[in-house]
């Protein structure tokens, strides 16, 4: 009976551990100052399972690239805790387009951990920064188009994806989403039509930058999707085929 006690408790031990592990995601997507607003997507957008799977943990400093309005920067301060930090990041023609809406998620210090950062795509290789993850979710696409029309310029993704890559740590992960377009599409035009993009061209991109693509996943994937269409028709906003790319430095 001495023998086998030990066994028992390490294995409740064991048990309540994982359940604690497991409840982290949960809770940062259940977390009562979320606004009503935030949670109405979150049936669609499946935020405990993307961060569980991007393996976003407390205590992480974490880059939230493109993170438009901050929906997940502000689900992952709450997962990293006062001991992590998070860093919202635009450049300016998304920041202008999201001003607002930032503003006001960060109003009062209500997010403490949360840094805003307006910046060039091409200047993350001149910052000192390192971060123990970054994610990008919905915006692989804008690097493969202009529209001088609205503001959007022309970007290096060459040079942005390097810049990521010396931003973060050994390790670390690199996790991207977004709506898939049709295989071997023209994503310069599929990307400003459609604000879609071929994941193959993502992998290819995102590799060539030294990062390895370690997992996929289809908690997002949606086999009716119409890839030919545009993502923020009613009936599609945030219920596109989405891949969801776990990639490693």
């Amino acid at each position: 009976m001495t023998k086998v006690l030990p066994i028992i408790v390490f294995g409740i031990t064991l048990m309540l551990s994982c359940a604690v592990s497991a409840d982290i995601y949960d809770d940062a997507v259940s977390n009562t100052s979320r606004s009503d607003k935030d949670k109405e997507l979150d049936e669609r957008r499946k935020p405990a399972e993307v961060m569980r799977f991007f393996e976003i943990e407390p205590g992480m400093q974490v880059l939230d690239v493109f993170a438009g309005g901050g929906y997940y920067s502000e689900l992952l301060s709450y997962l990293v805790g006062p001991v992590g930090s998070i860093t919202l990041y635009n450049n300016e023609p998304w920041d202008k387009f999201v001003d607002k809406a930032v503003s006001v998620r960060l109003d009062g210090d209500r997010l403490p951990n949360v840094t805003r950062l307006v910046a060039t795509p091409e200047s993350l290789v001149d910052l000192r920064e390192q971060y123990d993850a970054a994610v990008f979710i919905l915006g692989m696409h804008d690097l493969y188009y202009a529209d001088p029309g609205t503001g959007w310029v022309a970007i290096d993704k060459a040079k942005f994806l390097k810049g990521i890559y010396q931003r973060l740590r050994d390790g670390a992960v690199f996790g991207v989403i977004d709506a898939n377009a049709e295989a071997g599409a023209d994503n310069e035009v599929i990307g400003e039509k459609l604000h879609r993009v071929d994941p193959a061209a993502v992998i290819r991109d995102v590799e060539a930058a030294g990062f390895k693509l370690e997992a996929s996943s289809d908690i997002l994937s949606n086999p009716n999707d119409d890839k030919t269409a545009l993502v923020f028709l009613p009936e599609n906003r945030y219920r596109t085929d989405r891949s969801v790319l776990k990639f490693r430095k």
